[in-house]
C-alpha cells in the first residue's frame, strides 16, 4: 500500500511539474509553444521615375537624403525604418518588368524595410 500511494504520488508531482513547464513556454493558445518573434524584412521595388524627384537621393550610396527618404517610405508601408536602399541590381527585378531596361538610370530603386 505505501508503494502504490508512494508511486501515485511521484506520478502526480511529475504531471504537475509538466503541466507548470507546458505553461511557462506555451503560446496564448496554450497548446503551441510560445515563439520569440521573428525579424520581419521586405523589399520595395519602387520605378526610378516615380514623379517624385527623389530617385537621386536614393540611389546615391551612403546619402543622408537617401535614408530619410526611405526611413519615410517604410514609415509609410508600416515598418519601422530602412534596412537599405539604393538602385535594384539585376536579378532582383527581372521578369517583374516587361520591356527590358538598357541604362542603370532606369532602373528601379530597391528599398528594404525592416520592424
Amino acid at each position: 500500500m505505501r508503494r502504490t500511494a508512494a508511486g501515485y504520488f511521484v506520478i502526480a508531482a511529475c504531471l504537475a511539474t509538466a503541466c507548470l513547464a507546458q505553461g511557462a513556454f506555451a503560446g496564448s493558445d496554450g497548446e503551441t509553444p510560445a515563439k520569440v518573434p521573428a525579424h520581419v524584412e521586405k523589399t520595395f521595388l519602387i520605378p526610378s521615375s516615380d514623379g517624385y524627384g527623389v530617385g537621386d537621393c536614393l540611389t546615391t550610396p551612403g546619402s543622408e537624403c537617401g535614408q530619410v527618404v526611405a526611413n519615410a517610405w517604410c514609415e509609410a508601408q508600416g515598418y519601422a525604418a530602412a534596412n537599405t536602399f539604393g538602385t535594384a541590381a539585376a536579378d532582383e527585378y527581372t521578369g517583374a518588368i516587361e520591356q527590358p531596361i538598357s541604362t542603370p538610370t532606369e532602373r528601379p530603386i530597391r528599398i528594404t524595410c525592416r520592424d
